[in-house]
């Protein structure tokens, strides 16, 4: 797991740690933010993505040609923080479910 939360970058990752630990704290103190902070963490790993992507095509662009398997492995390591995004927001969905009065 650590494996991944290095390769996913140490930036966004740790920032979306933070999310999901802002997420606990408002499940138990302030449940009316759990959708939100869920809809960050989403938002913060399309973004990481959509930055990672930006900046790995912008190195291909620049390097020319390169091996389709190189391309592979980047793309890898590029949704490794859009799905710790999605847990976090799936996790804030299930808080919320749970969370809800019952009539």
């Amino acid at each position: 797991m650590i494996d991944l939360f290095i390769e996913g970058g140490m930036g966004w990752m740790s920032l979306l740690t933070i999310e999901l630990i802002a997420l606990f704290f408002a499940a138990w103190k302030a449940p009316t933010w759990v959708r939100e902070i869920g809809a960050i963490a989403l938002s913060t790993g399309i973004l990481s993505t959509f930055i990672g992507l930006f900046n790995a095509f912008g190195a291909i662009e620049m390097a020319g040609d390169i091996s389709m398997s190189l391309l592979c492995g980047g793309l890898r390591l590029a949704i490794i923080p859009i799905c710790y995004g999605i847990l976090i927001f799936i996790a804030s969905l299930v808080i919320r479910i749970v969370q809800k009065p019952r009539m």
